[in-house]
């Protein structure tokens, strides 16, 4: 018969270590390291982590924003060649009142909290449904740099630039502007651009004349649909009153 092989004293001390480790875990310091760890690690993934997020809500934003101008331009076929502009226009129904027909999502009993086209994902309130604003902004001559309001659709076919002119922008979030959910709220007449006031840059609050187009809502900009219907990133600093004039 084979004997069984006895432990030597430098084994079986070896043995009761790992079985003492075994039993009573790891120890504080042990725990608090492992913490520290992973609060470090944490601290160095959630700035990449809000970056990623922040890129896919604007991404979101930017497929909205395309599929609106899919929207506008079977509007324009269907209307000769015209788009809405300013205000809520002669008819009292504003831009995004006339697409509706054209877009897959539809109102409920004039109530646009079930359409997200017009939502953007990074708007702070959640309440608003109409995030971007249109361009109403018409000039009496090419050297004008503070312009006027128009309400009636203009012809596309004539203007020459669409494709470095803007017709909707991210709209600013404040006090001062209005939240839309239905068609009837106040301030539907209130989601264009039409002043110097309106623009990223200026630091109006004022109701009619403040901020309209968001300053800094994807980085330091926001995203802006042209009149040839593609989008893009503008930066708030780069933004000028000449990418709004439809006639250059």
């Amino acid at each position: 018969m084979c004997k069984r092989r006895g432990f030597t004293p430098l084994e079986t001390a070896i043995s009761n270590r790992g079985s003492k480790r075994f039993l009573t875990g790891f120890t504080l310091v042990e725990l608090l390291i492992v913490i520290a760890i992973i609060a470090l690690l944490m601290a160095i993934m959630m700035p990449a982590l809000q970056k990623v997020r922040e890129q896919g809500k604007a991404a979101v934003c930017q497929s909205n924003l395309r599929q609106i101008g899919t929207g506008a331009a079977l509007y324009a076929d269907y209307y000769a060649s015209y788009v809405p502009r300013g205000a809520a226009g002669r008819t009292r129904e504003a831009w995004y009142q006339l697409f509706m027909p054209f877009l897959a999502q539809k109102a409920i009993n004039k109530d646009y909290r079930n359409v997200e086209i017009y939502r953007c994902p990074s708007y702070p309130d959640k309440a608003q449904t109409v995030c971007y604003v249109v361009n109403g902004w018409a000039f009496n001559s090419k050297n004008d740099m503070t312009g006027y309001e128009i309400r009636d659709p203009t012809k596309l076919m004539p203007i020459r630039h669409r494709a470095s002119t803007i017709y909707l922008a991210d709209n600013e979030h404040g006090s001062w502007r209005p939240i839309i959910k239905r068609t009837d709220d106040a301030g539907t007449d209130l989601c264009d651009v039409w002043h110097p006031g309106h623009m990223p840059l200026s630091n109006s609050q004022d109701r009619n004349r403040g901020r309209r187009i968001a300053r800094a809502r994807h980085r330091e900009g926001g995203n802006c649909l042209y009149l040839d219907w593609h989008v893009e990133w503008v930066a708030a600093d780069k933004m000028t009153i000449d990418m709004w004039r439809f006639h250059k």
